[in-house]
């Protein structure tokens, strides 16, 4: 049982947190039994290391089987020493290290995709983490995070994702302008998500969601810039029927993207 959380493996894995430490090893931090699960399911060649307290492990045994099943060794840790390698302030006592495994703009583009998120400078690591998390209820292929937006990895994001990012393609560190000529190109029309556009509901009536689409979301405070938004093939907003300011960005999307889905599948 690893019982120093003073140890240079523990600290190795509480590095993880910060994006230096992700960058030099090429890994990720993954908390909670409900993500870890999702990627013993869907993604088990990727987990490095699976740790957990015994009392955790007792508690979520379909982790252990899991894990059995994908022939990964579970190690158990200290409560003090899981406290060390978590981000979050109350971990839920089982902590897994994965390898980081973007997939590139190339091998989404050639899956022939129908639906696809594209985030330029989302900042939050929550509302990125829910789009994609939204993007995958909505069954669509993939979602692509340019450069100027949060880390695909970050432990916020990974979390609020609760598993998504093992489900879909995500790519990550592409520059908007040529991510943005290779889906037109591609087939797909780009819808900017953006408070200077035509009404949702107006869009859903003339057909404009049926066709294959990437939805574009922009910055939380200041959304697309003027060049970005007249890149996109129309500009698209959510209406707001009562007294609320504004919508949250990550809730915006799910409207979108659910919207698309629905539109695209009532017309199979």
């Amino acid at each position: 049982m690893l019982d120093n959380p003073r140890s240079p493996r523990v600290r190795g894995v509480a590095k993880l947190a910060k994006r230096e430490g992700r960058i030099s090893s090429g890994q990720f931090l993954l908390e909670g039994p409900q993500s870890v699960a999702e990627a013993l399911t869907f993604r088990p060649e990727l987990v490095v290391e699976l740790f957990a307290t015994p009392t955790a492990l007792d508690r979520y045994t379909d982790i252990a089987q899991r894990a059995e099943d994908a022939g990964i060794d579970v190690e158990f840790v200290t409560e003090q020493v899981l406290d060390t390698m978590a981000d979050t302030v109350t971990p839920q006592g089982i902590i897994a290290v994965c390898r980081q495994f973007p997939t590139s703009l190339k091998d989404i583009l050639a899956s022939g995709p129908k639906l696809i998120a594209i985030l330029e400078e989302v900042r939050d690591p929550g509302n990125a983490g829910t789009i994609i998390r939204a993007a995958d209820a909505a069954g669509a292929d993939a979602v692509i995070l340019t450069g100027r937006s949060v880390d695909l990895y970050n432990p916020k994001v990974v979390r609020a994702s609760t598993g998504s990012i093992f489900h879909l393609p995500v790519a990550v560190g592409v520059e908007l302008e040529a991510v943005l000529l290779k889906v037109q190109q591609a087939g797909l029309t780009v819808l900017a998500a953006d408070i200077k556009g035509e009404d949702l509901l107006a869009a859903r009536v003339d057909g404009v969601l049926d066709s294959p689409t990437a939805w574009l979301f922009g910055n939380e405070a200041r959304g697309l810039s003027d060049e970005h938004f007249a890149l996109a093939d129309r500009a698209i907003t959510v209406p707001i029927y009562g007294h609320a300011e504004s919508m949250n960005l990550a809730t915006a999307a799910s409207v979108c993207l659910y919207e698309s889905a629905f539109a695209q599948r009532s017309g199979q």
